[in-house]
């Protein structure tokens, strides 16, 4: 796949796959590299910018993340963000320092004045608010450079040598916080990369579809569906390309939400494909029959569907690729972007599965992709708006949104309930903004009262965060009618429930899922 390339360059920033999300929301390729990525292999490439990322060091230390000199020879656009930009300074001559006063340290919104006579700033605002996060300070700024933004506190906010397109910000413009960020963003990427804006899910789909059928020619492809967004995206993608040549195998452990299972099956009726759908619902129950622990049911669970899949796979005997719906933040995290880190986590979307299907290769049609990028060629596939915006679901199910043992009556209990909370969700508009809701069934029992007879039933909490990368999380506002509506609508619905509790913990201390 051909398109114009920026390089985001990692030096340990937090924000390294935001910073890449804004510049594909611009309609710019990009990709993350850790710094210590060969000059050649960068130059290779053919970018024409490269961003280079904050991170927690500071330059001046011997110890610090560098970068290869010459890649300032390279006549390629720079823009340096916080640590990028101090960096990018160090090498051209300037001198970065320990901040020695509170006025030369900055953190959080600050009041910002711009020069918008540079192509970074042209045609924004000339004040507004940054985010600022930095304890080191540019005292001497290289040669060449001029000053282009400025602080009540710092008069070198942001620096440029616009005649080699170099530029440095001291904030972080791809967070929310900063007012017209992404418009910077945009600023360099066009005004000064001179970019045309070639990264549209359109032309990816397309230009994946003939990819795949190049690497596939008339092999048989085998993908494990879970009905998630990545993978359900990765058979439909895969399905548009060859067709019969795919099968899917559907694992329905009973442990989906309510409809789901036949909802899934529903959505891939309109291809050409091998679907299989294996109803295991008794047999995945049967195993996780008294277990209370939940490191255990993801266990069992993890386990029993590699099983299941195996049995499956045999039936279909050698196939030539395995695909898997792997995403471009699980290569990061995976260590093959993340700058001079340790693996945070090794992903396969069907763990351990190599292991027991004899194939020839894997095919990961979506190892480029943000999930919000996901999301959106799954609607120019045309898969149906309910699986494209599925909110995130653990892989054990509703296992572990069961507290304690677990039985069918219990999640058929839970699946009614989590049912009736998100018609009212969305019925009173508010789906598009909680990240995250959903209902969870606890093992406790309390006494009430039904009609004029004594019950004694479980509790039901009820979940639902904000979240921008659900690394933190918020618990969110619901106005209280609409949970009055949902409470009420539960006790009278769904027997063997008298009492719902709203869970206002926010993450951390608390994790998004209980268990």
């Amino acid at each position: 796949m051909s398109h114009q390339t920026v390089i985001v360059l990692d030096f340990g920033g937090q924000y390294n796959q935001l910073i890449a999300r804004r510049v594909r929301e611009c309609g710019v390729y990009c990709e993350v590299k850790p710094y210590t990525t060969p000059l050649a292999d960068l130059k290779a490439m053919q970018p024409i910018g490269f961003i280079f990322t904050g991170g927690p060091n500071s330059v001046y230390l011997p110890d610090s993340p560098q970068v290869d000199p010459a890649i300032f020879e390279l006549g390629v656009p720079v823009l340096g963000i916080c640590y990028g930009c101090q960096l990018m300074a160090h090498h051209l001559g300037g001198r970065v320092t320990a901040a020695q006063d509170d006025s030369a340290r900055e953190y959080g919104k600050t009041e910002t004045f711009y020069d918008t006579a540079c192509k970074l700033f042209k045609d924004l605002p000339a004040q507004g608010i940054s985010w600022m996060s930095h304890g080191d300070y540019m005292e001497k700024v290289p040669e060449g450079f001029a000053l282009m933004a400025h602080s009540h506190a710092c008069p070198n906010v942001a620096i440029a040598d616009e005649a080699r397109g170099f530029y440095g910000v001291q904030f972080h413009p791809e967070v929310n916080h900063t007012e017209n960020g992404v418009r910077m963003i945009r600023n360099f990427l066009y005004e000064v990369c001179h970019a045309t804006g070639d990264w549209t899910m359109e032309d990816y789909k397309r230009t994946a579809i003939a990819a795949i059928r190049e690497k596939v020619g008339d092999g048989k492809v085998l993908l494990a569906l879970s009905g998630g967004v990545d993978s359900s995206v990765c058979a439909a993608l895969l399905a548009e390309a060859i067709g019969e040549q795919l099968t899917c195998v559907f694992v329905d452990h009973g442990l989906m939400r309510k409809n789901e299972g036949d909802e899934v099956e529903a959505a891939f009726a309109p291809w050409a494909m091998h679907f299989v759908r294996v109803d295991a619902e008794a047999r995945f129950l049967a195993k996780l029959a008294g277990v209370t622990e939940p490191e255990r049911k993801r266990k069992i669970i993890g386990e029993e569907f590699i099983r299941v899949f195996e049995e499956e796979a045999k039936k279909i005997g050698a196939v030539d690729f395995l695909a898997q719906g792997t995403i471009y933040p699980d290569v990061i995290e995976s260590g093959s972007g993340k700058a001079g880190a340790a693996v945070i986590k090794s992903h396969h979307n069907v763990g351990g599965l190599p292991d027991y299907v004899d194939f020839k290769e894997i095919v990961e049609p979506l190892r480029l992709l943000f999930k919000d990028e996901v999301r959106q060629l799954g609607r120019e596939l045309g898969l149906p708006e309910y699986l494209v915006t599925r909110q995130p679901f653990p892989g054990p199910g509703l296992a572990i949104r069961v507290i304690g043992d677990l039985t069918k009556a219990k999640l058929d209990t839970l699946r009614d309930a989590d049912a009736i909370y998100r018609e009212e969700i969305a019925a009173a508009g508010l789906a598009g903004d909680i990240s995250q809701y959903f209902a969870v069934l606890t093992n406790t029992r309390s006494v009430g009262v039904m009609g004029d007879g004594r019950t004694y039933d479980y509790t039901l909490a009820l979940r639902a965060v904000t979240t921008s990368d659900f690394m933190t999380a918020d618990w969110a506002r619901i106005p209280y009618e609409v949970l009055d509506r949902v409470s009420v609508r539960i006790v009278n619905e769904v027997p063997g429930i008298n009492r719902i509790v709203y869970d206002i913990t926010s993450k951390p201390p608390a994790t998004v899922e209980w268990e």
